[in-house]
């Protein structure tokens, strides 16, 4: 663990980056959101009461979130972390879309998901270009 913050911290990264201990409390709060949406989401699927084109991209979506992780720390892949997180992006938006004529609710919880994702976007892409 040691090794990947020394890693990290040896980053160029931009002005506007957050401080490091401000991901752990955002992401607490952002995981409880998806905990409680993407939950209602597979009782939903489970209940056969959406299909699996509604339901794909939250699967894909909490994939590709799992995995950036390991990626950028565990690889320490800028490139590849930025791919993965612009699937996050793109697979948050689709799912926002494809549930909000269900459960409107559902996209609307999102919203704060959505908003960190698109800086960790700037911010991670800003990060590998910097770092290239």
């Amino acid at each position: 663990m040691n090794n990947t913050f020394n890693w990290y911290s040896t980053l160029i990264k931009p002005s506007w980056a957050p401080p490091a201990f401000l991901f752990g409390p955002v992401w607490t709060f952002l995981y409880i959101l998806i905990a409680i949406s993407y939950g209602k989401v597979f009782i939903l699927a489970f209940q056969k009461r959406i299909g699996l084109l509604i339901i794909l991209p939250f699967i894909l979506n909490l994939i590709f979130n799992l995995i950036f992780s390991p990626i950028q720390f565990g690889l320490q892949n800028n490139i590849l972390a930025a791919v993965d997180i612009i699937l996050i992006l793109i697979t948050l938006i689709w799912a926002m879309i494809a549930i909000f004529p269900i459960a409107p609710w559902i996209t609307y919880i999102q919203i704060p998901y959505l908003l960190w994702v698109s800086f960790a976007t700037a911010l991670q892409i800003t990060v590998t270009y910097l770092n290239l």
